[in-house]
């Protein structure tokens, strides 16, 4: 833990019923805002700001050390995404009470970059946007924290991990999807779930080359002490090489103390999340359903009588919604060393491809109560800050009711009682919309939340959380106490002999050799949380070393191996 963390004076407030805070608000808006009048026509009755806000704005900007960070992400979310919903939801002159309650605002670029030509590639994806805020450095389309050279780059969860910090990764898409996974895990294609599609597509992440693993592998290994989201079906793979190889990847998790569940009442049922027994809950075989569905967008449908949306009847009541999983993950990670929270509504963008204007509203509705319930905690606690953001732009638009457009439309009756079109127009009826390059907004409360105000870039936020959390991301130090045990340190000449690897925390993958009578045998060891192993078979009888070297942080350790004769008979 740095310096900083462990000076510092921390009070435990533990806030479980957080989400009773929906009823009413988090009271932040009024502090900077006032309300528009019932009569918007009157001379400044559609104004949202109650007098100068200079005093307000000050009072805002407060210095960090912030003791926790919840970062919540609406997928997709960019601004024409928050205003249909805000429209739909609480009307044109009304105000979402998470998302647009933070007192400190910004945009920031999210362009990824091309892994050939090294330059700017303006429409990213989720796995490069997702890296840069969780490692700081651009990347490519498809990429999950790792560089344009295939390099491995330490998380904010693998950070604050490291740090003593109790960490979560909260998502309502599969737990595998690429914002949940840019935080525990690092491979060159986000389409490696498992170790199925790792063997063909990310061979050198494969535990059967001495790699990772896929991604729900390195999830299991990097043990965030609470992770809920869907995507269970990737837990019946069975894995093909490792210490658990012939058994499901669910198996694993039970054999290595996950607390598993798969429901509302299940959830509320987990008293306790930490590194003996870690949280895991699977609540939906793939992306969990959404909260509304409605009319299809079609051509010409910006002249068709407006609808509603309704409730979606494929949504199970035993699914926890995502402020449920978020003031469970709050309540079991606060602590007095602190946390580290992201939160994803997945399924704004997923419903935005789809054309599904209902669906994207629902899911931006669903993020804004999990917001809600994050800024009541850090009102309470006082030193928690919040960040809400999107990882790229996308296809929706609000047009003119009636209007025709070269792309489909839906026409929709908003929270005013007034029509409501939307339009998607980047891909041909039946397509995916498309991802497009536009900044996105950033908005920030609590400790460090200045730093987003203006103009910056995605990465900019991964720096602004790795301070204000006080985290360091100095290998050498990490694992300035590595070791290496020889198991046993003497065997018979043809025996295995296991190297032992401990507390490696800077390091993704260490260099072991065994090194004696003129020989050196040398391999290249994966590791989870700072620790790995592999096995020997020295024949000549003689003295050796096992000598372990950072791939990292190049800091060395040793340990002697002693090996005898075979025995005569």
């Amino acid at each position: 833990m740095s310096s900083t963390r462990s000076t510092r004076r921390r009070t435990r407030v533990v806030v479980l019923a957080a989400v009773a805070a929906l009823t009413g608000g988090v009271g932040l808006a009024q502090a900077v805002t006032g309300a528009p009048t019932d009569d918007l026509s009157a001379k400044g009755g559609a104004t949202r700001l109650d007098g100068d806000q200079t005093a307000a704005v000050q009072k805002a900007a407060r210095k960090g050390p912030a003791e926790n960070v919840i970062l919540l992400i609406g997928d997709g979310m960019g601004d024409s995404e928050i205003t249909l919903a805000r429209n739909y939801a609480e009307g044109a002159a009304g105000r979402f009470k998470g998302i647009d309650a933070l007192p400190l605002t910004g945009s920031y670029t999210t362009y990824s970059l091309n892994r050939q030509t090294r330059k700017p590639d303006y429409v990213p994806d989720s796995a490069a946007t997702g890296s840069a805020w969780a490692t700081g450095t651009k990347t490519y389309d498809n990429a999950v924290s790792v560089d344009l050279d295939g390099k491995a780059n330490p998380t904010l969860l693998e950070l604050a991990k490291r740090g003593g910090l109790k960490t979560g990764d909260v998502t309502t898409s599969e737990l595998q999807d690429a914002t949940p996974a840019v935080q525990v895990s690092h491979i060159s294609a986000r389409s490696c779930y498992g170790p199925v599609a790792t063997a063909s597509t990310c061979p050198e992440a494969s535990k059967a080359n001495n790699g990772p693993g896929s991604i729900t592998e390195q999830l299991l290994d990097t043990r965030p002490d609470v992770t809920l989201g869907g995507g269970a079906k990737t837990f019946d793979e069975t894995a093909t090489a490792g210490t658990y190889a012939g058994k499901t990847l669910r198996a694993q998790a039970v054999e290595r103390g996950y607390q598993i569940v798969s429901d509302k009442a299940g959830l509320a049922g987990v008293e306790s999340a930490d590194q003996d027994e870690p949280l895991l809950g699977l609540f939906g075989s793939g992306n969990l359903p959404v909260r509304y569905v409605g009319p299809a967008a079609t051509q010409g449908g910006a002249a068709l009588a407006p609808q509603r949306c309704t409730d979606n009847p494929d949504r199970p009541s035993t699914q926890p919604t995502l402020a449920d999983m978020t003031t469970k993950a709050i309540g079991l990670l606060d602590n007095p060393n602190g946390f580290f929270l992201q939160v994803e509504g997945a399924s704004i963008d997923k419903q935005d491809h789809a054309a599904n204007a209902c669906g994207q509203i629902g899911e931006t509705v669903d993020l804004d109560e999990a917001v809600q319930v994050a800024l009541a905690y850090a009102e309470k606690q006082g030193n928690t800050s919040v960040f809400v953001t999107a990882d790229h732009g996308h296809t929706s638009q609000i047009i003119e009711v009636g209007s025709t457009s070269p792309g489909i439309s839906v026409a929709l009756t908003t929270a005013d009682d007034a029509p409501m079109a939307v339009n998607y127009a980047t891909s041909p009826s039946g397509g995916s919309q498309q991802h497009t390059g536009t900044q996105v907004r950033v908005a920030g409360y609590g400790p460090g939340a200045a730093n987003i105000v203006g103009l910056t870039d995605q990465t900019d936020l991964f720096f602004t959380i790795r301070d204000a959390l006080g985290l360091s991301e100095d290998v050498v130090e990490a694992s300035k106490n590595g070791t290496v045990v020889a198991q046993p340190s003497t065997i018979r000449s043809g025996r295995a002999v296991n190297a032992l690897v401990r507390r490696y925390d800077g390091d993704r993958s260490v260099t072991v050799s065994l090194v004696g009578r003129g020989q050196t045998v040398t391999k290249t060891v994966a590791l989870a949380s700072g620790e790995g192993q592999t096995t020997f078979f020295p024949r000549l009888a003689g003295k050796y070393s096992l000598v372990v070297t950072g791939d990292q942080s190049d800091q060395q350790s040793t340990a002697k191996v002693t090996v005898k004769p075979k025995r005569r008979r």
